[in-house]
């Protein structure tokens, strides 16, 4: 029998379990994991995510009436309750993945990598075409884009294979890493997309210079980016074809579609000013041909102003600068590469499409994270912060003085 003093010690007891409840002593997986993420990076991604859905729902109507036929008539906001249903879907993947231990996370982007490779090598001969590409594999709803959910491990594997050179120092890990870029990269072109290959070996060759590749191999590296853009002039159809638009604005033929949305995008992004014209005010965003995904930048500019675009850039910037800042004494070679790999890739996919936007790189087709409508860039791009947010977990009390961990007790 229970008596009143074992009953207020019970009871003591549960208050002091639910005043740790939330505080930086809870054990749960919960409280450790809230703890020790970095809440300024969710945070942002969480902003990013709500600014997309804004700017979705600002493209939506332009797409739905592009996209609209005399017999299927799509209603104005259609495109932002499927992006709000995606972002449903997606942040449960990013919380999931961020609270995965680092040997976890590996382990899975390890052997998603090798599945997607496998399942890359047969899109372009049994995807579906859009738009004159076969990005896509699947059918219907089940429809997604390989390449989008390769990027993060592809990443996390080419940093682990960067990292075993610690362990040893004769391994080739630049023919190895190289030969997978370069697998890769033939594999996208078939498809084609021009511009995610360029992000692919963009990404390789950023790890290989924080992995500490000698300068020479470095140096051949570089010098060999101005030969495979003039091979992919003289023998790439479509990078000649968004080369000759960027360059030679006037061009007849295969360029003239790209020259066209390069400056719908670029009249579009001005036409709202410094201030925008207003959510739902735009009027030019009925002239883009892929509003609410390429060029949603654009759509942007005009309905909230340049002022607004320039704080989504500082955003995406704060992001990367913040990770390279957190990874200044980072000790674990493989997290130091794979947060740095991963922290690339954002930074240079939003780099690349605000570029296209805003007319200063050819149309390559790229979406700009967690802003643009899509399924598959939604969830991927959260495979990849959900990583990024794993790898950068930090145990502030693990680095405290040892006398304060014996004093209190620890």
């Amino acid at each position: 029998m229970r008596t009143p003093m074992m009953s207020a010690g019970h009871k003591t007891g549960i208050v002091a379990k639910m005043k740790r409840r939330g505080g930086r002593g809870d054990q749960s997986p919960l409280g450790t994991w809230f703890w020790d993420i970095d809440r300024m990076l969710l945070l942002l991604t969480l902003f990013l995510i709500a600014i997309g859905l804004i700017a979705v729902a600002a493209a939506s109507p332009a797409t739905a009436v592009r996209y609209s036929g005399e017999h299927h008539k799509l209603t104005p906001l259609y495109y932002f309750w499927r992006q709000l249903m995606w972002v449903g879907v997606s942040m449960p993947v990013l919380f999931g993945v961020s609270m995965m231990p680092v040997a976890m996370a590996r382990r899975m982007a390890l052997t998603a990598a090798a599945v997607l490779l496998l399942i890359l090598a047969v899109t372009p001969f049994v995807g579906s075409e859009v738009n004159g590409a076969r990005r896509w594999i699947g059918y219907g709803f089940a429809q997604f884009q390989p390449s989008e959910f390769l990027k993060p491990v592809f990443i996390v594997t080419v940093a682990w294979l960067l990292s075993l050179r610690a362990k040893d120092p004769e391994l080739p890990t630049v023919l190895i890493t190289g030969g997978l870029t370069g697998t890769i990269a033939v594999m996208l072109m078939l498809q084609p997309d021009f511009g995610q290959t360029i992000i692919y070996c963009t990404v390789w060759m950023a790890l290989l210079m924080i992995a500490g590749t000698p300068m020479r191999v470095m140096a051949g590296l570089v010098g060999c980016v101005p030969v495979g853009l003039v091979a992919a002039y003289m023998f790439y159809g479509t990078a000649r074809s968004r080369i000759d638009a960027f360059l030679f604005p006037g061009i007849e033929g295969e360029g003239a579609s790209d020259h066209f949305q390069t400056n719908a995008a670029h009249n579009t992004l001005t036409a709202g000013g410094w201030t925008g014209t207003g959510p739902g005010g735009g009027i030019a965003k009925f002239g883009l041909p892929e509003a609410h995904t390429d060029y949603i930048f654009s759509v942007i500019g005009e309905e909230f102003g340049l002022i607004a675009c320039s704080v989504i850039a500082v955003i995406f910037l704060a992001i990367v600068v913040r990770v390279f800042v957190k990874l200044l004494d980072e000790q674990d070679e493989f997290k130091l590469l794979a947060s740095a790999g991963l922290a690339t890739q954002f930074g240079a996919q939003a780099l690349v499409s605000m570029a296209v936007n805003t007319g200063l790189a050819p149309s390559k087709g790229m979406t700009l994270p967690f802003i643009s409508y899509g399924g598959s860039s939604m969830i991927a791009l959260s495979v990849g912060m959900g990583l990024l947010l794993a790898f950068t977990r930090r145990n502030p009390f693990l680095t405290r003085s040892p006398y304060v961990v014996r004093w209190s007790g620890e």
